[in-house]
């Protein structure tokens, strides 16, 4: 029997949790990984929504204000795994915690960055912010380790959905953080980040005391007692093929969208003016708040139609909002008007590509592959979406804003082509991917 680290509770034996009981943990299980997605989508938000101005200010150049996206999808990507692993020794609870403390650090590192002036410690401090992205992304798997095959897209999407709360706050917290700032004498544009650090800490807070008993261990018992049983719980047999393009799915929609919403606050500096002015950052920080609503507000609507409907119809649908949104981007990159509209249908297009996705991946994998391939998902979404951040300086820097929204539509193209691929047999679980 696996050691307990989730306390009591998750000590008990899985088969003192009937059907109800375990619809009951699951429903408390969302609302407190919903809290924490409230309280690390306001971290983020603030986070992001700066982070593009402070590289160029720092560097001195454009075409490197996309390290700053770059740099924290990177670090989501390195931790990625390890924060996998440790949720599949330690459980989700633990993983979480860490992830959200080390984010915490590389803010404090961003911070003293912008007071010395170091623009690679601003990176390093963002490359550490990542973690916390990373903890936020494996929230939503965590969402699935209880739930049933009729609710898990549901489920999955109203964690996805609390981030909207805070992630839509955060960029709109821009101008009355960087007047609390200014008055205690913080760096230029760092003020905002004293709401980044109080979120953080209330969401180290909540994973630790709260997230009891842990959904992963639990779940891994209840489907040790269900196969004891004859019973199954996700899947009796893998779909390695099936869980290749469910990343794929994922990987695209995230890589087009950081691409192109990291360099919108640039670009809508240059439509403004190209000055840094209280007027400008806060049309940037609405922006990108929408931005942001779109990415998590309509995402239960996704959830249910990936759970009615189907996953990869579902991802599909994603695929055709982002061609709407990448062609409005290319079309109006002189108004802030559409650029602004292009940025909330980018949200919606990753919001069911990802829903969906998630929900796909989740289910075509055996359980003991089920945490690493989770892992691995966050891991190649964090270096596509890197890399398309750096990638996107330099395309902006050559044939702009709309150049790189057509370019990104090579990227649909690809997630559209290998849908097939979902269609493949299961195999024996032994298979590994």
């Amino acid at each position: 029997m696996m050691a307990s680290h989730g306390g009591v509770a998750a000590a008990a034996t899985a088969e003192e949790f009937d059907d109800a009981a375990l619809a009951r943990l699951q429903r408390r299980t969302v609302g407190v990984l919903s809290a924490g997605q409230v309280l690390g989508g306001l971290a983020f938000g603030a986070t992001i929504s700066l982070g593009a101005i402070l590289a160029r200010e720092l560097s001195g150049q454009d075409s490197l204000s996309g390290l700053a996206t770059a740099s924290i999808t990177l670090g989501t990507a390195i931790f990625a795994v390890p924060l996998a692993r440790t949720a599949q020794r330690f459980g989700r609870r633990i993983a979480l915690t860490v992830g959200m403390l080390l984010a915490l650090v590389g803010v404090a590192v961003v911070i003293g960055a912008v007071g010395i002036w170091n623009f690679p410690l601003l990176l390093a401090g963002f490359i550490l912010v990542g973690t916390g992205q990373s903890a936020n992304l494996q929230s939503r798997f965590a969402a699935t380790d209880l739930a049933t095959d009729r609710t898990r897209g549901r489920d999955l999407s109203i964690v996805v959905w609390a981030t909207t709360v805070g992630a839509v706050l955060g960029p709109n917290l821009v101008g009355p953080g960087e007047a609390l700032g200014e008055w205690i004498g913080m760096p230029p544009l760092t003020g905002p980040y004293l709401f980044t650090v109080v979120a953080q800490l209330l969401g180290v807070a909540l994973y630790f005391f709260a997230l009891r008993p842990d959904p992963l261990l639990l779940a891994v018992r209840v489907a040790a007692a269900a196969l004891r049983a004859g019973k199954n719980v996700i899947a009796a047999a893998d779909r390695p093929r099936t869980a290749i393009y469910a990343i794929i799915a994922i990987a695209g929609a995230h890589g087009v969208m950081v691409a192109v919403m990291a360099m919108t606050p640039v670009h809508l500096m240059h439509i403004m003016g190209g000055t840094n002015d209280a007027a400008t950052v806060t049309v940037i920080g609405f922006t990108i708040s929408l931005h942001i609503a779109g990415m998590y507000a309509l995402s239960p609507v996704f959830g249910i139609l990936a759970d009615k409907l189907g996953r990869v119809p579902t991802i599909l649908l994603g695929q055709a909002i982002l061609v709407a949104a990448l062609l409005t981007a290319a079309l109006g990159q002189g108004s802030t008007t559409a650029v602004t509209v292009a940025l909330v249908l980018l949200g919606l297009g990753w919001s069911a590509s990802t829903v969906a996705g998630s929900t796909l991946l989740t289910e075509a994998s055996a359980e003991q592959m089920r945490t690493k391939r989770q892992g691995r998902s966050d891991l190649i979404m964090s270096l596509v979406a890197a890399a398309g951040a750096v990638l996107a300086g330099v395309v902006l820097g050559w044939i702009g804003f709309a150049g790189l929204a057509l370019i990104a539509l090579g990227i649909v193209a690809v997630v559209v082509v290998f849908a097939p691929m979902a269609r493949m047999p299961r195999v024996p679980v032994a298979t590994e991917a």
